[in-house]
């Protein structure tokens, strides 16, 4: 846990969430009528900057008020509450869900992963008993079942992956979309997700590593590739993949997906970016050296890796611009579950 104050980012994430200026409002305007104010739009995500952040956002609150909130935690759980408690109603989620139906293509796919995630942490937060969970869990519910049956609807005509390393990464995505389907007991989902992931990345081999990153990545498209495959293979034929995929990882090659990348300017949002890289590579490094054998020597090359990027990711919590802080806070979270 060391490294990352929880109640200081339980109350940037508070913040942020009621926030409702600066707002990157993404719309199809159709007439005069389609012009709206962000909380008139989006009742439920309406901070936060953009909606995928607002979405994200909403997770992390939820997942910090079912782990680590507590008679001996600092986290402030009855302002979290009331936040979730004012924005994940059924009558804000079923304009949310009217959005994503009107607009099939609205957040495709990263903004539709997280909807799904925060689905799922709801329903894990209900099922373990957290006060008020339920109702969330019941609330949202309806929109992430949009997004199942969006994602059902587009994988089949989505042909190839793109391999990016921001918003419209495929693989980012679909990893998380497979970690929510088995909370909200989408089999469905599941099943097409993996026969994409067969069809599509498992037969890559000899990724272009070094080229990585680009100058306003925050997601390795190789490591988030990775990390999707790693879910899907057993745990036995994925040592060998990886082999196949990043061959010179035994040589703890290459050193610029292995060192953390410096941030030169924060204040830029493009290339703040940077921070969530080094972030959502510790999160992927972790996870890889948990898949492969204990003696496996590639694991410790992972395991240094992905430490070094943890505290230069963590370090970037201590800034104080929005361009930061609106979504930064999720992604340490998923770099401190990783590395537990």
């Amino acid at each position: 846990m060391s490294g990352v104050d929880l109640a200081a980012l339980a109350r940037t994430a508070v913040g942020n969430a009621t926030r409702e200026h600066p707002y990157a409002l993404v719309a199809v305007v159709n007439g005069p009528e389609d012009v709206q104010q962000p909380r008139e739009r989006h009742p439920a995500f309406h901070g936060c900057y953009d909606w995928h952040s607002a979405v994200h956002t909403h997770w992390l609150l939820v997942r910090l008020l079912h782990e680590h909130a507590g008679p001996a935690s600092t986290v402030d759980g009855e302002a979290v509450a009331a936040v979730l408690d004012d924005h994940l109603t059924p009558a804000n989620l079923a304009a949310e869900a009217a959005v994503l139906r009107r607009e099939p293509s609205f957040e495709r796919p990263y903004g539709w992963a997280w909807l799904a995630m925060l689905g799922a942490a709801c329903t894990a937060a209900a099922a373990d008993g957290v006060p008020g969970a339920q109702a969330w869990a019941d609330a949202v519910r309806p929109a992430a079942d949009v997004v199942a049956d969006l994602v059902l609807a587009w994988l089949p005509q989505a042909g190839r992956p793109v391999r990016d390393g921001t918003h419209a990464s495929t693989a980012f995505a679909l990893a998380l979309l497979l970690d929510a389907a088995r909370p909200l007991g989408r089999d469905d989902l599941a099943a097409a997700v993996r026969a994409y992931v067969e069809e599509w990345f498992v037969p890559d081999a000899d990724a272009p590593l070094r080229w990585e990153p680009s100058g306003h990545d925050f997601l390795s498209p190789g490591l988030a590739e990775a990390d999707l495959v790693r879910r899907v293979l057993p745990a036995g034929g994925f040592g060998a993949w990886l082999s196949a995929f990043w061959p010179g990882l035994d040589a703890a090659q290459p050193q610029t997906l292995l060192e953390p990348v410096a941030v030169p300017d924060r204040t830029d949002g493009q290339v703040g970016h940077l921070d969530g890289l080094n972030l959502s590579r510790a999160a992927a490094l972790a996870h890889l050296a948990d898949a492969l054998p204990a003696d496996d020597a590639r694991r410790p090359v992972l395991t240094r890796s992905a430490g070094r990027h943890r505290e230069a990711g963590f370090a970037a919590l201590a800034e104080t611009g929005f361009m930061s802080t609106h979504w930064l806070g999720s992604f340490a979270l998923l770099a401190l579950d990783a590395g537990r």
